[in-house]
Parts: structure tokens; sequence; C-alpha cells
């Protein structure tokens, strides 16, 4: 998905209580990984804080785009353990951790390993719908526009 980005990633070990996982961040990404919201600790809170970051300056402008609410629901063994929001619907648009205060017109559902596989350019989002990586609830048509967004302002 973001390809250009790739070349600028790095390996940076995470120590967890039972394990040491190596594990590819981008540089301005490398904050603590404590530093999610609701203390989830999952390497797709860093992205999500950082596409917060990054769309402040041009919410208003991607609102008019996009005109749409998404949600994301990280999911592991079986249950969702992070849910994210981005609401590019009202004002200038905002991502907020939590279900969506509003119905959103697409809900994604899927790991946060393989949510960081689709950030990080490893597998197109296409394929991982395809082979059932990534599920998709509501107006499937918007990802393809929020693909586009991101990579156009985003830019991670």
């Amino acid at each position: 998905m973001w390809k250009e980005r790739q070349k600028q990633c790095l390996q940076m070990k995470i120590n967890t209580s039972e394990q040491t996982v190596a594990s590819d961040l981008y540089p301005p990404l490398m904050a603590s990984t404590n530093s999610s919201p609701k203390g989830t600790g999952l390497q797709s809170d860093l992205i999500f804080e950082e596409i917060g970051r990054r769309i402040k300056g041009v919410g208003s402008q991607l609102v008019k785009k996009v005109n749409a609410v998404f949600q994301w629901d990280i999911m592991n063994g079986g249950k969702i353990v992070a849910q994210w929001t981005l609401d590019l619907k009202t004002g200038s648009g905002e991502i907020y951790p939590g279900v969506s205060h509003k119905p959103a017109n697409t809900v994604f559902i899927l790991s946060d390993h393989d949510f960081m596989e689709l950030a990080l350019g490893k597998i197109k989002p296409q394929k991982a719908f395809l082979i059932g990586k990534v599920k998709v609830k509501g107006n499937i048509l918007l990802s393809h526009k929020l693909e586009m967004i991101l990579k156009e302002y985003a830019k991670i």
C-alpha cells in the first residue's frame, strides 16, 4: 500500500513479558509502544495515531472528498482487542480509538499483524480481502477511495 515508505523501515525489538518480537516500524512511529490511548500496546495503534497526526491539516479537504466514516476492528483470537474510527463525514475529520459515534459506512475486520502488513505494503489490500485476511462490512467501494486518500495525504 505504501511502498515508497517501506524502504525507510527500521528493525526494532519490542520486549514483551514472554519473548522478544522483531517488528518493522517507521522512524516517525518509533515512539513508545505504550503510547496507545487504550493501553493495548498494539502496533496498529501507532499507525492510527500517525494517520491522525498527518490528516489534521487536511481534514476538511478529506471530508469534502470522502464523506464517509470508517471503522477498524482489530482482532486477536477471534475477539476484538481494539477499535479505531476515522470520521471523514463531519467537521474537519478526526480519528479516534473506539466504536464509531455515527453509523460507519465501512467496517474493516482484521488482525493487528495483518493491519501492519497492509500498512507496510507487504500485502495489497485487494489480495488481503480475497484471501480472507481482511473482512469488510458495509460499502466496500469506499475502501478503495480510502486507500487512495491515505496514499495521497497520510503518506505512511
